[in-house]
């Protein structure tokens, strides 16, 4: 029977590669000389460093356009509120959204039996998989999440016949 799974995650090779270029263009910056600013990883976890909220603002913009041309969704990011450390310095935690959240989850097996496609979804952990009988019947199935799923980036994997 066709199948395909619909999940929700970054790709962390990509990420890294963001944050590696990211934390190379902050120290040859000219508006970033002397200053403290940096990005940090820990797993599924970023940490931006900066002397200002103005610079952690500019070094949180590098971050995004960074992502944006390695092809990472930046709706993967959920920021922090801004914490203030000693003296003037200030940083944020970013964590990196993987897998579909429960609601998320029910909302698109919610859309799937709506659609009245003759197909079937049910929750696996993290990740939605989607079954029928013919492959046009998952293939609209698949535009229809596109078209009405929009708050967060989703992928469809392990498509099979």
């Amino acid at each position: 029977m066709p199948s395909f799974d619909v999940v929700s995650e970054a790709n962390m090779v990509e990420v890294r590669n963001a944050l590696d270029q990211a934390n190379k263009e902050i120290a040859t910056r000219f508006d970033f000389k002397g200053s403290d600013a940096r990005i940090e990883q820990k797993d599924a976890e970023l940490t931006l460093y900066s002397d200002s909220e103005f610079q952690l603002g500019q070094v949180r913009d590098i971050l995004t356009i960074k992502m944006s041309k390695r092809n990472v969704d930046v709706r993967f990011l959920d920021l922090s509120k801004i914490e203030k450390i000693g003296g003037d310095k200030v940083k944020q935690v970013i964590k990196i959204k993987n897998g579909l959240d429960t609601e998320l989850a029910k909302k698109i097996v919610r859309m799937i039996k709506d659609s009245k496609i003759k197909v079937q979804a049910g929750i696996q952990g993290d990740s939605v998989r989607v079954s029928g009988a013919k492959r046009d019947d998952l293939q609209s199935s698949i535009a229809l999440l596109k078209k009405g799923v929009t708050d967060a980036p989703l992928e469809f994997k392990n498509f099979r016949d």
